[in-house]
């Protein structure tokens, strides 16, 4: 019997055996990539269920990149990788139900539903999933229920359905729901820019501007009714389900409870893969954001090989079943 470790190991060497064989043709003239001009293709908001979700989409390649944010901010928080990554492949970004541009929570509703909508609105039938956080555990629970249409997964300090908060969790908000509790949303929006969670990020005074700007534009989501239906059965007892690469990266100083979900994704999905990013927090993709860059660039760019290997394969299987038709006939 093959243990977890073998297995992983296993599944890197199909990778690598995959990607030295499409380099191979490559090099051979067999094949060839395109490379487009960043340009917006399209933006705006499309019906989802009983609301309505704000997107943008760019480039043309045909690997197709989305990026999920994490809560209490929006679209705008993958600016940077979305300017670098759309010369090369498709990126579609959104904001979640409730934020940014979205439409506001309504009636009951799940993210990993909203994102299916969205996909079939645009008609995309396999991605690369992008999340950090909340977008994290959305890219998960999506995964699980769609496992047809996902290429890979690229978790950035992710949440998880049904994984049991330390009760630090609950003493980190207390001060953030006595403001929730007087309707102060704006307040709620102040101190979570204090908590573990996003300090790291503010010690930086770029990202600090950009991140208070975000928290403050999103400040209405501390006091909304919740209205999600969670994935039900919760994705925390599901992991070994996911056949999908997996790609998880984590602030060193990120807080105990993602370092504890990042340890059981780790050692549940069968191919996943750990980076630890050194001095990072949890705002991973803004405080590391050409580290991310280039990790979410490796996972697409194995992806588009192994595509152009199937292709190729395809094709000869192809071209090997009319050769022999056209033997068959000719000694008819």
């Amino acid at each position: 019997m093959v243990d977890r470790r073998s297995r992983r190991w296993l599944a890197v060497a199909r990778l690598a055996a995959w990607c030295w064989l499409a380099c191979l043709v490559s090099a051979c003239g067999s094949m060839r990539t395109v490379t487009t001009a960043s340009m917006p293709l399209m933006s705006g908001t499309v019906p989802v269920n009983d609301t309505e979700l704000f997107f943008e989409e760019r480039g043309t390649g045909d690997t197709v990149l989305v990026f999920i944010p994490g809560g209490q901010v929006d679209h705008r928080q993958w600016d940077a990788q979305v300017a670098d990554l759309s010369d090369t492949y498709t990126t579609l970004r959104y904001d979640v139900r409730g934020f940014g541009r979205s439409g506001p929570t309504g009636q009951p509703y799940s993210h990993h539903e909203d994102l299916r909508a969205l996909l079939d609105a645009r008609k995309h039938e396999r991605v690369v999933l992008i999340g950090l956080s909340l977008g994290g555990r959305i890219a998960v629970d999506f995964c699980l229920e769609y496992p047809e249409r996902v290429e890979a997964l690229v978790l950035l300090g992710p949440g998880l359905s049904g994984y049991p908060w330390l009760p630090e969790q609950a003493e980190m908000f207390v001060e953030i729901g006595e403001a929730v509790a007087r309707d102060d949303a704006l307040r709620a929006a102040e101190l979570w820019l204090e908590t573990p969670y996003i300090a790291p990020a503010m010690e930086h005074p770029d990202v600090a501007d950009r991140m208070r700007e975000l928290s403050l534009a999103n400040a209405h989501v501390w006091t909304r009714t919740p209205s999600e239906v969670p994935l039900d059965p919760p994705a925390y007892s599901r992991l070994a389900e996911i056949d999908a690469l997996t790609l998880i990266l984590v602030g060193e100083r990120d807080v105990r409870d993602i370092q504890l979900i990042v340890e059981h994704l780790d050692a549940h999905i069968p191919s996943s893969f750990r980076i630890d990013i050194p001095g990072a927090g949890h705002m991973l993709n803004l405080e590391a954001p050409e580290r991310v860059t280039a990790e979410i660039r490796e996972v697409a760019n194995s992806i588009e090989m192994l595509e152009a290997v199937r292709r190729m394969l395809k094709g000869r299987r192809a071209a090997s079943c009319l050769g022999d038709s056209g033997t068959s006939l000719a000694n008819e």
